[in-house]
């Protein structure tokens, strides 16, 4: 077995080279605009299946983008999101992220109404004034609770994203198919897998690719 002597700057740029080349030899073409997230979301869990799975709304990645160039905020549902996401990048152009998994304000009211505390986070986080993108890896409660909030027209929410890729079994099927099937623009992962590094990677692939 032979082992490359790759430069640390390079890593990165040679496992690229390798998803793209084993994606061709399997005689699959990505759309230019979809490229960048679908192989940093391969290249962040080794899983080529995520070429086909993953689900972009209509000229999803130019309105992500737009919607970050205007000040968004992303919103997580996980510490881990919230530590891989470049917030260095999104702060250029005004943005924070946010997760609220932790307030204490949102456990005690969790516990009270019988909820998860995904839920609760997202009704906080959608008082945020700004244009909002969320994030979504673990919960899929918290995808139910912004397809409540998006039907519910006394909440006046709309959010410029729903990247929705929790992992799990329970109801994580269910939640993405509302997401798609809803009117907000989104990026969802069909079936079981996902989580929050493929959550930020998506993230990623939007913020590092914004001219």
């Amino acid at each position: 077995m032979n082992i490359k002597h790759i430069l640390p700057s390079d890593i990165e740029k040679e496992s690229f080279r390798i998803i793209k080349s084993e994606l061709e030899e399997a005689g699959r073409t990505l759309p230019e605009e979809l490229e960048p997230t679908i192989i940093r979301v391969i290249h962040t869990t080794a899983d080529f299946e995520y070429a086909n799975t993953l689900m972009f709304s209509d000229n999803v990645i130019e309105k992500a983008k737009d919607a970050i160039r205007r000040g968004a905020h992303i919103v997580t549902d996980t510490n881990m999101a919230l530590s891989g996401i470049s917030k260095k990048t999104l702060a250029k152009y005004g943005g924070e992220v946010h997760c609220f998994m932790a307030d204490e304000e949102v456990a005690i009211e969790a516990k009270q109404r019988q909820v998860t505390r995904a839920y609760v986070s997202m009704e906080k986080a959608a008082k945020i004034d700004a244009p909002l993108i969320f994030a979504i890896g673990n919960a899929p409660t918290a995808l139910v609770k912004l397809w409540e909030l998006m039907n519910d027209e006394t909440a006046n929410f709309r959010p410029e994203l729903i990247i929705g890729v929790p992992v799990g079994f329970v109801n994580v099927v269910e939640a993405k198919e509302l997401i798609i099937n809803s009117n907000v623009p989104f990026i969802v992962n069909r079936g079981r897998k996902g989580g929050s590094g493929v959550a930020a990677a998506i993230c990623n692939s939007i913020l590092y690719n914004i001219n």
